[in-house]
């Protein structure tokens, strides 16, 4: 391990399950936290059971829960919950993530672990936040970013909104504002003594993403209109274009010099080169010359050009590129065995986390009389 790493000698209790809470308590794992995790006794947390399998859980599971220790616990038994408030006693902080009022019905929440441990630093990550008419509805990730407007200014040629790339709400708006609030709040805690209770609202934060459209409208432009905004497919500048067989371009060629050298290359007609104004005719006008050529061939035409326009890549290729590292030197291995893989690159800096090495991921152990902190 590295000496004095950020986070040595900080207990987190991580009551949450999936992706948002056990990637943000990964993160503090990394940098030095020390992280028991509890589950459900019997199945463990819900993302064990997906697939593909790697030992006893998922690969999933394997990736975010490196290096912790896992005990199953029914928070609904009395003396279980006591024995839980007994754990959250001797924590930095308390990860939860139920929905609002859960936590408090089950007698984990904020006010029974502040009872027992005054400067807890408690992090509740909700879909909605703690109150108002959306809080006690079930959501996932599409779910936030359809209600919070985000998913329905990129569409199709139907006006249909497509899938995101990824878990955007989960990780942006949750696992992310929790690490950074949890590393405020400790601070804080170093400077007056006192803990805090953080609310994360994944659905909220989803607001920082749309940063752009909320600038526009606060400034009278309105709110952004579906697929017409200059990031969003109204300008040829930023659009993503299909190629002769069935592959793709992504151009992000905004600024003036990368737009003039782009039409350059790909030949387009001049009466094309000045898009103010004719943005749809000009998107029509450069896709048919994308679609004409073949992603190799545009390929060889814009490496090595700065034009900010790419060949979009499949994962294969990303890694071929080392834009995808499937060898990172962190490695997770399953309970009890040999077998292990480069796990998740950690966005922690290398300065400030564990040194390399293999750490397994847990087993649901039973909750004892011990103490579980390392």
């Amino acid at each position: 391990m590295n000496a004095a790493l950020p986070l040595d000698g900080i207990k987190v209790l991580d009551l949450s399950t999936l992706l948002p809470g056990p990637l943000a308590t990964l993160m503090l794992a990394e940098a030095g936290a020390d992280v028991v995790k509890l589950e459900r006794p019997g199945r463990g947390d819900e993302m064990r059971t997906y697939d593909p399998k790697f030992g006893e859980a998922s690969a999933n599971y394997a990736v975010l829960n490196r290096g912790k220790r896992a005990y199953g616990v029914d928070f609904k038994d009395p003396a279980q919950r006591d024995r839980v408030l007994e754990l959250a006693a001797e924590a930095d902080v308390v990860m939860e993530q139920f929905r609002p009022g859960v936590a408090d019905r089950l007698g984990l929440g904020h006010d029974a672990v502040r009872a027992v441990n005054p400067d807890v630093v408690y992090c509740s990550i909700t879909g909605y936040g703690p109150t108002g008419p959306h809080a006690q509805r079930a959501g996932h990730d599409l779910n936030y970013l359809a209600e919070s407007g985000l998913l329905g200014v990129v569409t199709d040629s139907t006006g249909a909104p497509g899938l995101p790339v990824t878990v955007l709400a989960d990780i942006a708006a949750g696992t992310y504002p929790a690490v950074v609030n949890i590393l405020l709040a400790l601070r804080q805690r170093d400077r007056t003594g006192e803990g805090t209770h953080l609310q994360v609202s994944m659905t909220h934060n989803l607001q920082v993403l749309g940063y752009g459209y909320f600038a526009a409208h606060q400034a009278g432009a309105g709110w952004p209109k579906p697929g017409a905004e200059q990031l969003t497919g109204g300008s040829p500048r930023y659009h993503v274009y299909p190629t002769s067989d069935g592959r793709h371009i992504a151009c992000a060629a905004l600024e003036q010099k990368f737009w003039e050298r782009l039409v350059q290359l790909v030949g387009l007609d001049e009466k094309f080169h000045d898009d103010a104004g004719q943005e749809e005719d000009v998107v029509t006008a450069l896709a048919a010359r994308f679609a004409a050529e073949t992603s190799d061939h545009w390929r060889s035409v814009l490496d090595g050009e700065d034009v900010c326009t790419v060949v979009v890549a499949t994962f294969d290729e990303a890694a071929d590129a080392g834009l995808v590292d499937v060898d990172a030197p962190e490695r997770v291995s399953a309970p009890g065995g040999d077998a292990s893989f480069a796990t998740l690159p950690s966005p922690v800096s290398a300065a400030l986390r564990r040194a390399p090495g293999t750490a397994p991921y847990p087993s649901l152990a039973e909750l004892g009389d011990a103490s579980p902190w390392a």
